[in-house]
């Protein structure tokens, strides 16, 4: 069994700053971004870290070849970490997903786990493909302690998940840009 799975929300973005919804878009890190990553890395380099895994979207890579080079570990692309897959609401601000979408946008805020669209990921979708990602690698880590590098609604449904809580405690999690948590 691995010894610690450490989870990270990837740097700050552009569109973190201006309350965009980046999902599966290219984003790239935030010169911020970069600079927090940096930091969490200095801070982590003590803690016997053998590997860091990220998501296949720029943001998540940027975050983990930056904590790969900081603490002197390899980095591997671990699909099923990418973020939701909501593709209409890609590259929009919150407002404008009000404005667009305003139907589904109150249950999206009031009740995240009943949100449902056709052909897009619900919550209880991305939890399943997180924790089988996260089980795979733990498998692959005995003894060891590792790094993930995700983003915020896919660390919401693995924290809830290994916590025994509910995806209707979806809200209730917080979890800034360079957030390190330990599952």
């Amino acid at each position: 069994m691995t010894a610690a799975i450490y989870l990270i929300r990837h740097g700050m973005t552009q569109a973190n700053r201006e309350d965009r919804f980046a999902g599966r878009t290219a984003e790239p890190l935030h010169p911020e971004g970069a600079r927090q990553i940096r930091e969490i890395g200095r801070k982590l380099r003590e803690e016997g870290l053998a590997c860091v895994y990220a998501g296949p979207l720029a943001r998540t890579m940027q975050s983990a070849e930056i904590l790969s080079q900081t603490c002197g570990i390899p980095y591997a692309v671990q699909d099923g970490l990418t973020d939701i897959h909501l593709p209409h609401w890609d590259g929009l601000t919150k407002e404008e997903i009000r404005q667009r979408f305003g139907e589904q946008y109150p249950t999206w805020k009031q009740s995240p786990d009943l949100f449902q669209v056709a052909h897009c990921e619900t919550l209880a979708d991305v939890q399943k493909r997180a924790v089988h990602a996260v089980e795979r690698i733990r498998g692959r880590h005995p003894g060891q302690k590792v790094l993930l590098v995700t983003h915020l609604i896919v660390a919401r449904c693995l924290m809830l998940h290994y916590a025994g809580g509910s995806l209707a405690q979806f809200r209730s999690i917080k979890v800034d840009n360079g957030d390190v948590v330990r599952l």
